[in-house]
């Protein structure tokens, strides 16, 4: 494996690291979220795959730097990122804006040869669902009116006004770069080849079951669904059975070698 650069070590923490792991698993946060979110899920984890989490600019401590708007773009730096550290097949977990995010990345690297391992998407539904949205048009109360709907954000910063404030450009860019995503096919077929496991909460707002289970057009391999008690951000009161789903998927996923 290539030595991390500079540039790796502002978008990858390791906060448990398995160096022995034979897979790694990356977790890519949602709109407005922080690698920090996963911390207990990395150490949960850390005994089945070596666990990298991502941390997008403009938020803790790369608050002084500038988010970015679209996706196209993050996935451009997470990509540069997680280059010196496939040496090893990766497994992509998302949620919400991460799972598309997730998703253009192992098209990128399947594309590229790199070893995928397998793709887990929560809390989104497929890209090919197309909805309007337009929270980040929106004034900074009803923006914060949407962070509080979906309660994942930490009650803490909800109570604090002026340091929700000082966060919100960095939401508001998230919001921009999903909600102004599309799907763009390469050509006919799956656009993945790796198998995809899907994870929702049953009473999400923003995912249906049935939107939800689209997923299921877009990769070759195998495909699984699970649904958890709970809305969008389910994964926190559910945070055991998740973890158990992540390590079946894990068990499954490297069960079939990596890029078949």
């Amino acid at each position: 494996m290539s030595t991390p650069d500079e540039h790796g070590d502002l978008w990858i923490r390791r906060f448990h690291p398995a160096p022995e792991a034979h897979h790694r698993l990356v977790l890519l946060p949602h709109a407005g979220g922080s690698a920090s979110f996963f911390f207990n899920f990395s150490k949960e984890l850390a005994g089945h795959a070596e666990v990298l989490a991502v941390q997008y600019p403009g938020r803790q401590d790369r608050r002084a730097e500038p988010p970015l708007d679209n996706v196209a773009a993050l996935v451009e730096e997470i990509h540069r990122a997680l280059l010196p550290w496939t040496d090893k097949p990766l497994v992509l977990f998302g949620h919400s804006m991460g799972a598309v995010l997730s998703f253009e990345l192992a098209r990128r690297f399947e594309r590229e040869g790199v070893p995928l391992a397998g793709l887990i998407a929560s809390g989104r539904r497929s890209p090919t669902v197309r909805r309007e949205e337009n929270v980040h048009t929106r004034g900074d109360d009803a923006l914060i009116a949407e962070i509080r709907a979906l309660s994942g954000t930490d009650a803490g910063l909800l109570a604090d006004e002026e340091l929700l404030r000082m966060v919100l450009p960095a939401i508001r860019s998230d919001y921009k770069a999903v909600e102004t995503y599309r799907y763009l096919p390469d050509g006919p077929g799956p656009a993945l080849k790796c198998p995809v496991s899907v994870l929702t909460g049953e009473s999400d707002p923003r995912v249906s079951v049935p939107e939800a289970m689209e997923w299921r057009e877009l990769t070759g391999g195998e495909f699984s669904l699970r649904t958890f008690p709970g809305g969008h951000f389910y994964l926190t009161p559910q945070q055991a059975g998740v973890t158990r789903a992540v390590i079946e998927d894990l068990a499954a996923f490297t069960a079939v070698p990596a890029g078949r």
